[in-house]
């Protein structure tokens, strides 16, 4: 039948045809680069990675664009978050910005999520959106106000189409300086002039300032993808204001329709609150990872449908621990027997068994990217797998190679969930490292409580020679790989 996807522009489930036959172009907004991310954000991206794998897995080329936000993201206060956090923490903005995306980069490594084709920063495309801006403002869709240029939300018959909100709902701002310049209550900042303090600013045709938050988003789409392109991504809570806003700035600059499908993943929740730092409800992708194994975290992330919510615990993720851990233990007797497998086989027709494991769980990817489904396709097959492997039955390689193959397309290169026999060679490789390393900085320890320099320094040398510094502090000796 073919992929359908439920596309939030018209609450159904359709037909995917893409623009250009074989090709998709994707855009997903990505993270305001301020703190570290937590698992709701595992919740978002590993869900548009698994979209990604699949429809690349499915023969299409896809181009990935995810957005950095690193200015313009404001705060109900009117401060921006990357400036707050500066303060915070008494740094330079752009500190702030590296070190902070250089940990989601670390996080979505770690979550094994493939990294976008393009990842724009908001910072690096102030020409486009300034560009942008201007034809909004000469077609009649925005107007300049004390150096500050607004968005008229009266001005596009189609504003709210996405969210279904209607202009005569919206509230009215709440600060004066809003009340007081806007001409609407909904009208939306594109432009923003910089106050004396603001250090995030940029000369513009209106003074110096800085970008509105949705505008660089529609501008950047635009600049890789076109003016049109197949697939937005972002999470629910975004709809309104700001998916609303990419769509009305986007389709009034350009004449012609922004995204033709709309996938917004479901929040994650902690006892049916909203994961979010402003609550102080999250618990961060680093300290999941502290706990569990990366691959657990993400069959997390794709145990729900990505349009629903799914609720965070620790029984929940424990859950989800036990049932990686049968998948992953019969790969791994798979993958063991493979060792010792005969040539010749009688798999006992176990074939037509591979077969329909397949069919199964590409029918419901098909449905909308249905993962808890294809997992539970991959668990109902593994249940098999194991009765197969502990019937008495001569299972040759032929069967067992079809097998595994099964585990490392669908569970490994579409869901990312199956680590592959080099990961685990890698992982194994970098556990006996680590172990041999702090072995030496016991016995290091053990010379210098003994006054035994010559050898404690012999073995400093030695760790450096192969590039690993040893640091002596007052709570112990830490390395670090030069």
């Amino acid at each position: 039948m073919g992929l359908r996807i439920f596309n939030v522009l018209g609450r159904e489930k359709q037909d995917f045809v893409p623009l250009e036959e074989g090709r998709v172009g994707m855009y997903v907004c990505g993270p305001t680069v301020y703190d570290h991310a937590h698992l709701g954000h595992a919740k978002t991206y590993v869900s548009f990675d698994v979209v990604v794998r699949y429809l690349r897995y499915s023969g299409y080329h896809v181009l990935y664009v995810q957005n950095l936000t690193d200015v313009g993201h404001m705060l109900e206060t009117g401060e921006d978050r990357v400036l707050r956090k500066a303060r915070q923490l008494q740094a330079k903005p752009m500190q702030i910005v590296e070190t902070y995306a250089r940990s989601y980069f670390e996080d979505m490594d770690a979550l094994n999520v493939t990294r976008p084709d393009i990842s724009p920063r908001a910072s690096g495309h102030i020409p486009e959106q300034i560009d942008m801006i201007e034809t909004l403002i000469a077609r009649g869709h925005a107007y300049v106000v004390n150096g500050s240029v607004y968005f008229d939300v009266t001005s596009d018959p189609d504003y709210g189409k996405l969210s279904n909100r209607r202009l005569d709902e919206q509230e009215e701002g709440t600060r004066e300086e809003v009340r007081g310049e806007k001409r609407h209550p909904a009208d939306f900042a594109l432009w923003k002039r910089a106050e004396a303090e603001h250090i995030l600013r940029w000369k513009s045709p209106w003074g110096e300032g800085f970008p509105g938050w949705h505008i660089e988003c529609s501008a950047m789409a635009r600049k890789y993808l076109g003016v049109t392109f197949d697939i937005h991504g972002g999470g629910v809570d975004n709809i309104y204001p700001h998916n609303e806003n990419e769509i009305a700035q986007s389709e009034c600059a350009n004449d012609a329709q922004f995204a033709r499908y709309w996938m917004l993943v479901g929040s994650l929740t902690v006892d049916g609150v909203k994961m979010s730092k402003s609550l102080g409800n999250f618990l961060t992708i680093k300290d999941a990872l502290a706990r569990y194994r990366p691959e657990v975290v993400r069959m997390f992330a794709i145990s729900a449908h990505y349009s629903s919510p799914a609720d965070y615990s620790d029984e929940n993720l424990n859950a989800v621990k036990g049932g990686w851990e049968r998948l992953y233990n019969t790969v791994t007797l798979v993958r063991q027997q493979m060792q010792r497998a005969p040539h010749s086989d009688d798999g006992g027709g176990f074939a037509a068994r591979i077969a329909q494991a397949r069919a199964d769980f590409l029918a419901m990817m098909d449905d909308d990217f249905g993962t808890p489904r294809a997992i539970a396709t991959l668990q109902d097959f593994t249940r098999d797998v194991n009765t197969l492997l502990n019937s008495g039955t001569t299972v040759g390689m032929p069967t067992l190679q079809a097998i595994e193959a099964v585990y490392n397309e669908l569970g490994g290169d579409v869901l990312g969930i199956i680590p592959t026999v080099s990961t685990l060679r890698d992982e194994r490789s970098a556990a006996r490292e680590r172990a041999l390393i702090e072995l030496l900085i016991a016995m290091r320890a053990q010379a210098r409580a003994a006054k035994n320099y010559a050898e404690s320094d012999r073995i400093r040398d030695e760790l450096a020679k192969l590039g690993i510094i040893l640091e002596d502090r007052a709570d112990g000796t830490v390395w670090k790989v030069e």
